[in-house]
Formats: C-alpha cells, structure tokens, sequence
C-alpha cells in the first residue's frame, strides 16, 4: 500500500442534501493507491449517495470530488468520459442487462467504450470472466440462470472489462452464503495484488473488514467519523462503532480472523 500523499480519491468538504434532508455534511475521505478501503455506516448514513457522488452519478450541493488528480465537476464530456473509464463499479444487485449473455454483459463496455469489434470485445470478455473466477461454461448464459455467487462474479467480471485503476463494490458478498462470500473476499484480494488496483467498498459485512481491507472509514454524524486500520477504529469512543465492533458478532469475525492468520 502507498503512503499517504498517493491519494487516488480525495473528497474534500463535501455536502449531499435531498430537500430539507442533509445526508452528509463537510465530509472528507481519501482513498490511498493499492489499499482496500471500507466504508461502513448505520441505515440512512449515506454510504451509497457517497459512492455516487465519486463515481459521478451524483452532484455535490458542496465540496470537492477529485480523483485520479481531477475535479470531476470541471470537466468537459469527453474529459470526464476518458476519467470515468478508468473506475470500475460493482453496483449491489449486480445490474447487468438480463438480455444479455454473461459475455455479453461484459462485452458490452469494450465494444462501446474501447472500440473493439464484437469478436474481439467477446473474445476479451471470456478472459476477464476467467480473471473473476467464472468457468467459460457461464460464458453464453443469461442472468437469470445464474446463482447469486456467479452474477456477482459476471458484475465483476464487467467492471474490470476496461483495466480500471479504480474498483468500486457497494456491498459485494451481500446475499452471499459464508463459503461463498469469503471465496469472493479472497478474489478481490487476489486481484488487487495482481493488478494493482486501489478498492473502495461500502460494506457491513464484518469478516470482510476483517479479512482484506488495509482501512475503514466510518459514515457518522453526516461525515467520516474516523477513519483508519481497524485496530485503531475499533477503539474510537463511539456508541455505534462499540456495538458494531465489540457486539457478539463482531467478535466472532476478529476471533476468526485472528484464527487464520495463526494457521498461515
């Protein structure tokens, strides 16, 4: 992981208001180069108007988005474009287009961002459901016929279409068994050391804060009430950070993952 002036998302003051409703208020968050960030956060604290705000689906009412060293609210189309291409989104259901095969799916970005023919953009595809841990056989299914492990593994798959720099999950192992949503923790680690890339999550899974991430970012209070390893997170004087850490499942997964790391 680098150090910390290597921030590939820095937000700086920001405010997202919805009517009367304020959500966030001057909230700063950085993402550091090659870390596995979470962001955590009660019902209602903003984890995902947050994401989109970064990604740029959403607009600001205040304060700064930059990433990859550019304010996203500056650009033009064609430069924000070429940015944005450089994310990769995991959305929490998956969304892909249930017209579409597997191969399809990811296809569709290489064809229509990268140019490629449809053979060649096909072709791609396959090599990035192999890097997703898919078997070719999902290749011509749709959606529909998949379990909930492979249409997440398809998602993936389709983020990573167009070699991001920047990888974004909004609850990946949500609706996942244990076996399945630790094989898939596994795989994000496993791709963001072979492929550099740095991974913000929006999370409440507690064994996946325990297992891959370098830091957590808690959503309180409108803003990051702190954000930092978990070690030091897990002392911050705070009644929801104490019942979500130190509760009986938080616990287990520190129990747990205290437990792997003696068997390696």
């Amino acid at each position: 992981m680098s150090g910390a002036g290597d921030a590939v998302i820095r937000v700086r003051g920001l405010c997202n208001r919805f009517g009367s409703q304020s959500v966030h208020e001057r909230l700063d968050l950085e993402l550091y180069r090659g870390e596995i960030l979470a962001v955590v956060g009660g019902s209602g604290s903003g984890k995902s108007v947050l994401l989109r705000s970064i990604v740029g689906l959403r607009r600001p009412d205040a304060g700064s988005v930059e990433v990859l060293g550019q304010h996203l609210a500056n650009l033009g189309d064609a430069q924000r474009s070429q940015v944005e291409r450089r994310f990769g989104v995991l959305f929490q259901k998956g969304a892909l287009f249930s017209s579409l095969t597997i191969a399809e799916n990811v296809a569709l970005p290489l064809i229509e961002h990268a140019g490629l023919s449809r053979a060649d953009a096909e072709h791609l595809a396959g090599v990035k459901l192999a890097l997703a841990g898919l078997p070719i056989s999902a290749a011509d299914k749709y959606p529909a016929s998949l379990s909930g492990g492979m249409i997440k593994r398809a998602a993936l798959a389709r983020a990573l279409a167009l070699d991001p720099d920047i990888l974004f999950l909004d609850e990946p192992t949500a609706g996942l068994d244990p076996i399945g949503a630790a094989a898939f923790d596994q795989l994000i680690l496993t791709l963001r050391d072979a492929l550099g890339l740095s991974v913000l999550l929006i999370t409440h899974d507690l064994d996946t804060l325990y297992t891959i991430t370098d830091r957590v970012a808690v959503l309180a209070q409108k803003k990051v009430l702190v954000a930092g390893p978990l070690a030091e997170v897990e002392r911050a004087d705070d009644p929801w950070i104490h019942h979500y850490f130190h509760g009986p499942r938080g616990r287990a997964a520190a129990q747990a993952a205290a437990d792997a790391e003696q068997e390696h």
